[in-house]
C-alpha cells in the first residue's frame, strides 16, 4: 500500500505528538507499507521519515523547489521529488495513494487535509482519510465538521468521509475496515 501522511515541521510541538509520527513510520514500514510525505527533515515529518527508514520502509517525499533552495529536504529518504509548487506536492502525494493519513500539525497540514476532504465530498478521491488524534488533537476539527453536517452545510453521509485513530498502530486496521467511498458521491456532494 502506498499511504500519504500528512504532518508538521515544528520542531516545537510536545514530545507526544513526536513518540505517535515514531510509532506510525515503523508501523507503515513493519507493514511493507510505501510512506509518502512532504519531504521535510524536521519536526514531525522528519521523525515520521527517520522511523519508517530505520524500520526498513520505503520513503518518498515529495517537495517543493522552494523548500529545498533553504535545504528543508530530507536527506535519506528512498525517493525524492523536488515539484514547482505547494499545489503540486499536495497533488502527488494523494494521487496514487490508498489512504491520506493527517498527524497533529498546523495550517499546512490542515490545508492538505481538508483539500483530501473536498476531494472525496466530490467523488474524486475514495479511499479512506484517517486522523491521528494523538491526545485529543482532532476532537475541535472533528466537532467542526460535525457542526457543519448539523447547519447543513454538508449531509448526513460525509460523516464517513473521515474517521479518527486514538493510536498509531490502530491506523491500518481502520484504513483496512473502511469501505470504498461511494461511486455517486456526486449526487449528494450538495448539501439538501
Amino acid at each position: 500500500m502506498r499511504i500519504c501522511v500528512y504532518s508538521a515541521s515544528s520542531e516545537q510541538c510536545a514530545p507526544i505528538y513526536r513518540d505517535a509520527a515514531r510509532r506510525l513510520g515503523t508501523s507503515l514500514a513493519t507493514a511493507g507499507c510505501t510512506l509518502v510525505y512532504g519531504g521535510g527533515a524536521s519536526g514531525l515529518m522528519g521523525t515520521l521519515a527517520d522511523a519508517a527508514l530505520a524500520a526498513g520502509g520505503q520513503v518518498i517525499g515529495i517537495i517543493p523547489r522552494f523548500m529545498t533552495e533553504v535545504e528543508w529536504q530530507h536527506p535519506g529518504v528512498t525517493k525524492l521529488d523536488v515539484v514547482e509548487d505547494m499545489r503540486e506536492r499536495k497533488h502527488r502525494m494523494l494521487t496514487g495513494s490508498d489512504a491520506a493519513i493527517a498527524l497533529p500539525g498546523g495550517c499546512g497540514t490542515l490545508e492538505e487535509l481538508f483539500e483530501a476532504l473536498s476531494l472525496k465530498r466530490l467523488g474524486l478521491y475514495r479511499n479512506p482519510i484517517i486522523l491521528l488524534d494523538t491526545a485529543g488533537f482532532y476532537q475541535p476539527i472533528d466537532a467542526f465538521l460535525r457542526n457543519q453536517i448539523e447547519q447543513h452545510f454538508m449531509n448526513r453521509e460525509h460523516l464517513d468521509m473521515w474517521s479518527l485513530v486514538d493510536e498509531p498502530e490502530a491506523v491500518l486496521a481502520r484504513i483496512a475496515s473502511t469501505p470504498p467511498w461511494h461511486e455517486n458521491a456526486r449526487d449528494f456532494a450538495v448539501s439538501r
